[in-house]
């Protein structure tokens, strides 16, 4: 692909991972088909983690307590929005605290006797205070304030609560995606594209939950609890007492649940998303599917996935309506308790009926909040989960970092030295090992090997996709890991086997190599790759959109573009992995006169694969087993002897 290799990198993610995107092996290599995921140096350690969590080991469970700091670290910028839903939220204690007062008014002194408490005749004018009429109507007129003011509460609270969660998750999720980018690409080859998906699109509005939806109900609700429990020991000290017998048993059932919920939720977040990855897979491959008419197969393989999330889905919500209903039946007894001893002291006569039925309005509201913060602490189980499950990928360390005080390269000559450079996925066998050779500025170098030998590795390597495990790789005399990675990547413009395409335009796609640059550009480097004409041919020309991974157009055509995106790039290396191997012989003769062109005062790597192809290199690389075997500048002569063994390729 000739976007340079951040293209590269991102035309791969884009092509589905290394599990569907066929031919595109540079930037994948031999990690792509092991378990490891953390090559190069200091990924020991990750590797370890990472081999234990594919044998089956799970990895140590983040706390409670240290993914609330994280998530309260998360929500920092918009502390004065969560503290503004929390002022909010307060105001629903005191609008709680009148809701069952118009009752009392109405019972107790418009439809009873009893004299009006002091505290109400200094509000009420005296004409409202002679009449029981006038008392019944204010109680009605009170019911329906307390009512608009709750329901102004409610939708501010709403509309507040709604912004700020959004531009929390999007702030979260953005910087999750930022990260999942430059993380090791074997970790993406081992692990597929579908688990950091769904834990970018699914998992992290869990942050949202725990950070607004969770903990400012938790803590309006604790404070509600607490006036409405003083007010209630004030009219009735015992009462209050026999109410609060039920928290123990709340924080108990809490405590017991707390774990098991938290386990489930993780499974099922699991499930689903190997359930995702089997119709990720299936849809990049959809022609392959087709072909062998594995319709019906893909989809029972679907069905048997999701069959799995749905029974543990279902699971959780079992364990979650158990936990709703021991809570419903333990704040039940509570509120059969006050009413019987409440009944009791009516009975007595110390206790008004007005009284009781005040202090069972408040009860109720003492286990609205109760049950309320029960069930809150239930479901954060879940979302705790999924909050790990995104922390854990913002956990993961790239492989390949950037030094402090890096070097700037604006456009290198193009010297390259691989100086002992040995190379293994996650410890396992090399797959490059002591690979020595120098590439001076300007030359044409033809990488050649079996399948397995580690071309594409040691390409990765001088892209810096990889960290050698040892030994280093020069380019213009200093080690790659001394530059500033942005302008390394940008010496590189890469072509593959098979090029990556965006579901955009023709134009866009070869501006991915140089974003902003002018249509003229663009022109010149299309007519450069000889694909202006087929371009100018279409009926949107240079706007015509090339469908998914560029799928609508011919093998050949896509490979222009990519060849003009490189023209684009100009940069002084190219690494070339068998441009032509997948278009006609007619086409290939149009791409090799560009090429020819392109490469003219570069140094350029060219992985091949056919023996024609080499025949405008300046040095042969042969490589096996992971070591340089050969290297010759005698190019006309090694073409010659590997026609002499019957060879078509080298």
């Amino acid at each position: 692909m000739g976007g340079g290799a951040r293209g590269a990198a991102a035309g791969r993610s884009a092509g589905g991972g290394a599990r569907c995107a066929g031919p595109a092996r540079l930037g994948g290599g031999p990690g792509a088909a092991r378990a490891g995921g953390g090559g190069g140096a200091g990924g020991g350690g990750r590797a370890v983690r990472r081999r234990r969590e594919q044998d089956g080991a799970s990895p140590p469970r983040y706390s409670d307590l240290h993914l609330y700091r994280r998530i309260l670290r998360e929500a920092r910028p918009y502390a004065w929005h969560i503290v503004a839903l929390l002022a909010l939220g307060l105001l629903s204690t005191p609008l709680a605290l009148l809701t069952p007062l118009p009752l009392t008014i109405a019972v107790d002194h418009g439809i009873g006797s009893r004299p009006v408490p002091p505290w109400l005749a200094a509000l009420l004018p005296d004409t409202v205070l002679r009449s029981k009429v006038s008392i019944l109507a204010f109680a009605a007129l009170l019911v329906v304030a307390v009512a608009l003011l709750t329901q102004v509460q409610s939708a501010a609270t709403s509309l507040l609560r709604t912004y700020t969660g959004e531009r929390l998750t999007l702030s979260f999720r953005s910087r999750l995606f930022h990260h999942v980018q430059r993380l090791s690409l074997t970790l993406h080859d081992t692990r597929g594209t579908s688990d950091p998906l769904y834990r970018i699109q699914y998992d992290v509005p869990a942050i949202q939950y725990i950070a607004i939806d969770g903990l400012i109900p938790f803590v309006t609700s604790t404070v509600t609890l607490v006036s409405i429990l003083y007010i209630t020991a004030v009219l009735n000290w015992r009462l209050a007492l026999v109410a609060l017998t039920v928290a123990p048993l709340l924080l108990l059932l809490m405590k017991v649940s707390r774990k098991r919920l938290r386990g489930q939720s993780s499974h099922v977040k699991q499930l689903e998303s190997s359930a995702l990855s089997v119709v990720q897979e299936v849809l990049a491959s959809l022609r392959v599917v087709k072909a062998f008419g594995q319709e019906s197969r893909e989809e029972q393989r679907f069905v048997d996935r999701s069959s799995e999330g749905m029974r543990a889905r279902v699971h959780l919500t079992l364990l979650e309506g158990g936990l709703q209903v021991l809570i419903g039946l333990t704040t039940a007894f509570g509120t059969a308790a006050v009413l019987f001893i409440g009944a009791r002291s009516v009975q007595a006569g110390t206790l008004t009926l007005g009284e009781l039925l005040l202090v069972m309005g408040y009860l109720a509201m003492i286990y609205e909040p109760l049950k309320t913060i029960s069930k809150r602490i239930a479901s954060l189980q879940s979302h705790l989960a999924s909050a790990e499950r995104a922390f854990r990928l913002l956990d993961e360390a790239p492989d390949v970092t950037e030094r402090e005080g890096a070097l700037r390269i604006t456009r290198a000559r193009g010297d390259v030295v691989f100086d002992r450079v040995s190379f293994a996925y996650d410890g396992d066998r090399h797959a490059v090992r002591d690979v020595s050779f120098a590439v001076p500025a300007g030359t044409r170098v033809g990488i050649v090997g079996r399948t397995g030998a580690g071309k594409s590795t040691l390409m990765n390597l001088l892209i810096r996709f990889h960290d050698p495990t040892s030994g280093r790789v020069l380019l213009d005399g200093n080690d790659l890991r001394d530059y500033r990675l942005a302008d390394l990547r940008r010496q590189f413009a890469i072509m593959l086997q098979e090029p990556v395409l965006f579901s955009t335009s023709i134009a866009e796609n070869i501006a991915y190599a140089r974003p902003g640059a002018s249509r003229d550009a663009i022109i010149r480097a299309a007519q450069l790759a000889n694909a202006h004409e087929f371009i100018s041919g279409l009926p949107d020309g240079y706007d015509t959109l090339v469908g998914e991974r560029g799928l609508r157009l011919s093998a050949g055509e896509r490979q222009r573009i990519a060849l003009a995106r490189a023209f684009l790039r100009d940069a002084p290396i190219l690494v070339l992995d068998e441009p032509t191997s997948s278009v006609d012989l007619l086409t290939e003769s149009g791409i090799m006169d560009a090429l020819e062109r392109l490469m003219k005062g570069r140094t350029t790597f060219m992985i091949a694969h056919r023996l024609t192809t080499l025949e405008g290199c300046d040095m042969i690389v042969v490589m096996e087993g992971g070591r340089v075997v050969q290297v010759t500048h005698d190019v006309a002569g090694f073409v010659r002897d590997a026609l002499r063994r019957g060879r078509g390729s080298p």
